[in-house]
């Protein structure tokens, strides 16, 4: 079984019982009046950020969206385009289009503004995405494309590259890895669907994007995400990993170079390393560790 194989099991199984713990970033969705997200929705949550920013959704941009999960995002996405097929919702698991299926038609109760044709749900992966070359306006995906590994990284942002109009945006939400995975871990296909394993480290990241041919890539956001303790994982030291959201523009890459925009990354204030660790395992608690011992369906 190859690991995309078993990261599409894994997703199977998930989809039919959703586990609210799979990520430990169940923060609350975003506040926009008049929006109900319904609560099945938000327990399949298994982002690790966010891909709607409202600065890149004006003009009610046609939208694709890879890996669908719950529908939450592809919901929201809808608010801002409400229109038929506005939203090109993609997902290779049978079973996770259901779900969301199902969730986009509660939520279609709970808005009165939403009609569930704005979201189209198609069969389709990150590698071949079933929509015509230069025919939308934006391509999102949440915590999906660091389960690849890095060549198939590459051919899933060449995909992305290729569908969006020019000038659109490529808006994502990926782990990073503080310092470079270990080998033993990226082979691990349980920690890879868990989205634990598959990180690159930053630089890797941006080299990854501006080498599919995006010519601007702006970081909107780098907050901590998870902590690999030494002792679960078999490191000689604890590894951090970071959520980075991110926006990449289908623009020529300039003579000088490609042009990076970097947030800033801040720590709270007195939030020194030892705390860190401490805060990532209160947050965490019986996330990483609980999930990351589940087993993938045989």
């Amino acid at each position: 079984m190859s690991y995309l194989e078993a990261v599409a099991d894994f997703y199977t199984e998930v989809a039919q019982t959703p586990d609210v713990g799979l990520c430990c970033v169940q923060s609350t969705p975003m506040k926009m009046p008049g929006l109900v997200v319904p609560p099945a929705m938000q327990e399949m949550n298994y982002g690790c950020g966010t891909t709607v920013h409202p600065a890149e959704l004006a003009n009610a941009p046609t939208v694709l969206y890879v890996g669908v999960g719950g529908g939450l995002e592809a919901l929201q996405f809808a608010y801002f385009s409400r229109r038929p097929g506005a939203v090109i919702a993609v997902d290779p698991v049978d079973s996770m289009r259901e779900a969301a299926a199902r969730n986009l038609a509660i939520a279609a109760k709970a808005n009165d503004w939403f009609d569930p044709e704005f979201v189209t749900l198609q069969a389709g992966d990150a590698f071949a995405l079933p929509v015509a070359d230069a025919s939308v306006d934006v391509v999102a995906q949440n915590c999906l494309f660091n389960i690849f590994e890095p060549e198939d990284l590459s051919k899933a942002l060449g995909e992305a590259h290729r569908v969006l109009k020019p000038g659109g945006r490529l808006v994502m939400s990926d782990p990073i890895a503080t310092r470079p995975i270990p080998e033993h871990l990226q082979r691990d296909d349980r920690l890879r669907a868990l989205c634990l394993s598959g990180a690159l480290t930053y630089e890797g990241y941006l080299e990854r994007i501006i080498g599919a041919g995006f010519g601007q890539v702006e970081v909107r956001a780098r907050r901590p995400y998870r902590l690999l303790d030494r002792r679960t994982y078999g490191l000689d030291q604890h590894l951090w990993l970071e959520s980075l959201d991110t926006v990449s523009f289908k623009v020529a890459i300039a003579p000088m170079g490609p042009v990076s925009l970097r947030a800033k990354w801040r720590p709270m204030p007195g939030l020194t390393p030892p705390l860190m660790t401490r805060l990532a395992m209160f947050c965490c608690r019986g996330c990483p560790w609980r999930s990351a011992t589940r087993p993938l369906p045989n």
